[in-house]
């Protein structure tokens, strides 16, 4: 027998409609390219999308299911984007921007994008392949400066398309499993890869995100968005953000500590989001300027696996919460968050730091199990390793124009490609991206456990460890470390010596690197490949 409910349909436009009858007063305040702050409210928000959207059908003729690119910063205008594109029935493709020319030729063909919406500042790289885009049909330039030319075909003017266009108009109807929006993987192990969003797995994650357990965002607050819009859709912070009526803050190419120390102060942040390494610089800033009263309260961190040492560093220091999460692509992005439980208060503070540094427990409607590499599922002690596994409301069962099921186990789970341990509480804690292990002797060697490790000393900055070819042990490990001070002469045996009290002696790197950056990937995570090839061709 079928439950008497209306079939009320779960769909991203539906996320701003509430936003606006709701919370039209709420800001978004964008620091643009041109250093300029831009503020607006929910209810310029609305009216903007609903001009654009009008545009996309009547100007630009966007017909249901088409793909259209987005190649720009966080700002309000890709905000109108991330709303009106759904909108108008069509898929908001989010493109990264700091890919190389190959690959975004590759990813804005293999979507077969019609139009690509793309910030005055980073056309340059789109005018070296337009000649290779036969799909694309229009490029629409946002926050183009005065007499702005350039030698992209057949381009508009972003304020100049939504100009004359009615803001009443109807939202295109559409059907929640409709495909609302589309990233793709950054490909640092092979071509990039199409995850197809939903408009109701969207839905679903901005309002589990926006609950107290998880990212606990309310009309209260003030959100700095610091993850890029075209990581994983920022992962999901903006939809979360205008379901709960919170103000946004935005920084666009503004992404310096010492300038969002500043947009932290002067717009009163509360709460923000980000990957480890924007993290660090920000507490460098803070610790370097004795900033007193930050209003920050809490943090998202993830992309990455942060450092005990930070998290303890921004409690100590400044009273701020870090709260460490993981996912990716194709889990939308927030697969686990962790936050301790009421039970956990009377636990020693070096306790609690463990459990926060940890990745955390699964969200609702969302699973996660450790796999063995014989197939069997790992048990729940803290200690028994194997490949994460996740399966949920908003996790990915397919590749985008892929029939290949390499990634998904027979039962339905997306398979990772991390590694690590469940403990008893549910609360994962990442060892390794399965890539990354290091082969010693038969024995493995957590890239990551030695890298945390490491950069809790007091004069490292960064620290990024891999596998080096060894001749009696097949493999190595090889720690490259990024200074605190530029002039610091660190000394390895010292290091060694530090690693001792938490690795036996087979786990200790025999080699240190010192370097003034460590390679990063398109969303600031080590780029360990591109590492692995440097020390291959001697450049490192």
């Amino acid at each position: 027998m079928l439950g008497l409910m209306m079939n009320y349909p779960l769909t991203v436009p539906g996320l701003l409609d509430h936003g606006y009858r709701i919370f039209p007063q709420s800001e978004i305040i964008s620091i643009l390219p041109d250093k300029t702050r831009h503020v607006y409210r929910y209810a310029d928000l609305y009216r903007r999308s609903k001009k654009l959207q009008y545009a996309l059908l009547h100007k630009l003729q966007v017909q249901q299911g088409d793909f259209v690119g987005t190649y720009a910063w966080n700002h309000y205008q890709h905000m109108e984007l991330y709303f009106a594109i759904p909108g108008a029935g069509a898929v908001c493709h989010t493109l990264n921007i700091r890919l190389s020319g190959a690959q975004t030729e590759f990813i804005i063909n293999n979507a077969e994008d019609r139009y690509v919406f793309v910030d005055a500042s980073l056309v340059g790289t789109l005018e070296q392949i337009a000649a290779l885009l036969p799909t694309v049909k229009k490029y629409i330039i946002l926050n183009a400066p005065p007499g702005f030319s350039s030698s992209l075909p057949e381009f508009l003017l972003y304020e100049e398309l939504i100009a004359d266009c009615p803001e009443d108009g109807s939202w295109v109807q559409v059907e929640e499993n409709d495909a609302c929006a589309m990233c793709y993987t950054s490909g640092t192990t092979g071509l990039p890869k199409g995850v197809l969003y939903s408009h109701r797995s969207t839905c679903l994650h901005a309002i589990f995100l926006s609950l107290p357990n998880y990212a606990s965002i309310s009309s209260s607050d003030r959100i700095l968005i610091v993850v890029p819009q075209f990581h994983v859709m920022a992962w999901g912070l903006p939809m979360a953000a205008v379901l709960a009526g919170a103000a946004v803050v935005l920084p666009s190419s503004q992404m310096q500590p010492e300038n969002l120390v500043r947009m932290i102060m002067e717009e009163r942040v509360n709460k923000a989001g980000g990957v480890p390494t924007i993290w660090q610089g920000v507490y460098n800033v803070l610790k370097k300027t004795g900033a007193a009263n930050i209003p920050l309260k809490t943090f998202l961190i993830g992309g990455a696996t942060a450092p005990p040492s930070l998290i303890e560093n921004y409690q100590r220091d400044f009273g701020v919460e870090a709260i460490h999460a993981w996912g990716m692509t194709e889990t939308s992005p927030v697969g686990t968050l962790s936050r301790l439980h009421p039970h956990h208060s009377l636990l020693p503070d070096a306790e609690k730091i463990k459990i926060r540094s940890m990745q955390g427990q699964q969200l609702p409607f969302t699973e996660i199990r450790a796999a063995l590499e014989n197939g069997e599922i790992a048990p729940r002690d803290g200690k028994t390793v194997g490949e994460v596994q996740i399966r949920g409301v908003w996790v990915i069962n397919a590749y985008f124009k892929s029939n290949s099921q390499e990634s998904f186990t027979e039962d339905g789970w997306f398979k990772t490609g991390d590694v690590g341990i469940i403990n008893q509480e549910g609360y994962l804690q990442i060892t390794d991206r399965a890539k990354d292990l290091i082969k010693s002797g038969g024995e493995w060697i957590s890239s990551v456990a030695l890298e945390v490790s490491l950069m809790a000393h007091p004069l490292v900055k960064e620290a990024a460890v891999i596998g080096i070819p060894d001749e009696v042990w097949s493999e190595r490990p090889m720690a490259v470390i990024v200074p605190m001070e530029e002039n610091t002469q660190l000394d390895e045996q010292e290091l060694k010596t530090f690693l001792s009290g938490y690795f036996v002696k087979y786990q200790i790197p025999d080699k240190f690197k010192y370097v003034k950056e460590i390679p990063k990937t398109s969303v600031g995570k080590f780029d360990k490949k591109k590492m692995r090839q440097l020390y291959a061709e001697g450049k490192l």
